[in-house]
């Protein structure tokens, strides 16, 4: 479900009479003014920027091992004396030993869609602070994503766009609720008998 902690940050509104700063400079932060060079792109508290969600993930791991072990002693007794009554069966003992053992993993994740964040923070170095959640509402239950990372005011296109492989320490969120998600976990007694079970 949805998370107070992914609120939406909201800018500070300009005043309705915002008195220019007496420093002789022709263009003021305070009046909405972007450079050339950055354009329209979100760089303060409370800007949009939408996220393209491009995750693809795949692992694989495999392994194997074999083991293989001979061993033998023999000891021929004496043909005269004490011990010429034992055959040379009755001292031979030999044994071996093998072992052989595989394995194998793999899992693939993808991550496909779009979403839209607001800038939490902005910081010196050129870094942006992202965070933000989606929810929608279907006929047969809710599906909720969110969102939150670092990111480059660098990365940022001109569209305020930027891909979810350029975000720093990523944090991506999404999961469902009703009768599809129910329906596709085990019950509760299932569960309790998938514990105790030893197959």
């Amino acid at each position: 479900m949805a998370s107070a902690g992914f609120a939406p940050v909201v800018a500070e509104p300009l005043p309705a009479t915002a008195p220019a700063a007496a420093n002789g400079a022709i263009f003021q932060q305070a009046s909405g003014y972007a450079a050339l060079t950055s354009g329209m792109r979100a760089s303060r508290k409370g800007d949009i920027i939408t996220i393209l969600l491009v995750e693809n993930t795949q692992a694989a791991k495999s392994n194997s091992a074999s083991k293989d072990r001979d061993g033998g002693f023999s000891l021929t007794p004496p043909t005269t004396g004490l011990f010429s009554l034992f055959s040379p069966s009755d001292v031979a003992s030999s044994g071996s030993q093998n072992f052989s053992g595989s394995g194998n993993a793999a899992q693939s994740n993808s991550l496909q869609g779009q979403i839209s964040v607001t800038v939490v923070e902005s910081y010196a170095n050129g870094t942006m602070l992202v965070r933000g959640q989606k929810l929608t509402s279907l006929n047969r239950g809710d599906e909720h994503t969110q969102f939150s990372g670092l990111i480059r005011a660098i990365d940022v296109s001109s569209e305020n766009t930027i891909p979810s492989t350029k975000v720093a320490n990523a944090r991506i969120i999404y999961g469902g609720t009703g009768e599809i998600a129910s329906a596709s976990k085990q019950g509760w007694l299932q569960k309790f008998f998938s514990f105790i079970s030893p197959f």
